[in-house]
């Protein structure tokens, strides 16, 4: 009965990750990602207004034909803006249905757009994910580390940036030990992976992001790979996400969890 359970919650999880890839503002809307440092005049194309990076956020001036809202109001003149830290759908800029979010990446500032008439958007046909299996949810164990750690990774869009881990994500299969270096979050202590494993770039996406939870207070903790999920430059190449840090590429197929886009003719289209 306990596996049942399991199923079904597996499906309405995977019938919710649906819904929020494909939402208007989900990742599938992203249409680029404009690092601000490229355009030394502040004027991005096709997007309105003037946008610069200063010492304390990104200035962003508009005239009154430009079109662009701020809080919901039309913007005339010059605005600062900070990071954006809610869903893009809750961006404080836009013109007309997009949203433009401003994000800050080791230092740097870059605006995306995000719209939900993008072409990928349109053409989603579903993700392709493997139904729960119970032989890939697997007892574990968080071993933290002393100290934070800080590795450097190639991103999707080929350039390095740090990666913090936290510690350790332990479990055996099929009487072999395995670890994957985790990412802590630091406001509810939830970890965070980002692997490969034996179906990368074949039957499943290069790489994939894993979110098992909170550890219990002895770190003990449940390992369901079914609940691998695509990262979010499998739906736009707009992107930066993180590859896997030496040593997170798992030696064994995981067959389970979101493998790849539905109609994909390779794991890394």
């Amino acid at each position: 009965m306990n596996d049942e359970r399991e199923a079904t919650a597996w499906r309405e999880w995977h019938e919710h990750r649906t819904a929020t890839v494909s939402a208007p503002y989900g990742p599938l809307a992203l249409t680029g990602t404009h690092w601000l440092a490229d355009y030394p005049e502040g004027r991005i194309p096709a997007v309105p207004g003037r946008w610069r990076a200063t010492a304390s956020g990104v200035e962003l001036s508009a005239a009154a034909g430009d079109g662009l809202v701020l809080d919901g109001r039309p913007l005339a003149g010059p605005a600062l803006l900070a990071p954006d830290a809610g869903a893009p759908a809750d961006a404080r800029a836009g013109s007309g249905a997009r949203r433009f979010v401003v994000i800050r990446r080791e230092g740097e500032w870059a605006v995306r757009v995000f719209d939900p008439g993008s072409a990928a958007r349109a053409a989603f046909r579903g993700v392709e994910a493997t139904p729960y299996d119970p032989a890939y949810a697997l007892p574990g164990r968080f071993r933290p580390y002393a100290e934070r750690r800080t590795v450097q990774v190639e991103n999707a869009d080929g350039r390095e940036r740090g990666l913090g881990l936290g510690g350790e994500l332990r479990f055996s299969r099929a009487g072999e030990e395995h670890a994957l270096q985790v990412a802590v979050d630091e406001d509810d202590g939830s970890l965070w992976a980002v692997f490969a494993d034996a179906t990368a770039g074949r039957s499943s996406y290069r790489f994939r992001f894993l979110r098992p939870g909170v550890p219990a207070p002895d770190g003990g903790i449940t390992v369901d790979l079914n609940r691998a999920l695509l990262p979010p430059c499998a739906f736009a190449d707009h992107f930066v996400c993180p590859f896997p840090p030496p040593g997170n590429t798992l030696p064994f197929e995981v067959a389970a969890g979101e493998r790849r886009l539905k109609g994909a003719l390779a794991a890394g289209d």
